[in-house]
């Protein structure tokens, strides 16, 4: 089937020739393990460069938070648990 710029069917040499090309294996195949492990490494510390950390104040509000929002969950749990218990040796005697 043809169309106005070519058949669909037969790709051009040129687009044959650059897929060739491209299916080579890249920069990995050219590094060794080491290399590619020493590349890792330094993309790690890179990323953590970029992080954000909180400082005390906010670690210290966060953390608190945190203990506040176990702590309300614990109780929580608590009373349900206690409320079924006794719910259970009403209902089963």
């Amino acid at each position: 089937m043809a169309d106005a710029v070519g058949s669909i069917d037969t790709p051009d040499a040129q687009d044959e020739a650059q897929e060739k090309k491209s299916r080579k294996g890249g920069k990995r195949a050219k590094k060794g393990p080491l290399k590619r492990l020493a590349l890792f490494y330094r993309q790690i510390v890179a990323e953590l460069r970029k992080v954000v950390w909180p400082t005390r104040n906010q670690l210290t509000t966060y953390t608190t938070v945190v203990i506040v929002f176990v702590v309300i969950m614990i109780g929580l749990v608590t009373v349900i648990d206690y409320g079924l218990d006794h719910a259970a040796k009403y209902v089963f005697g």
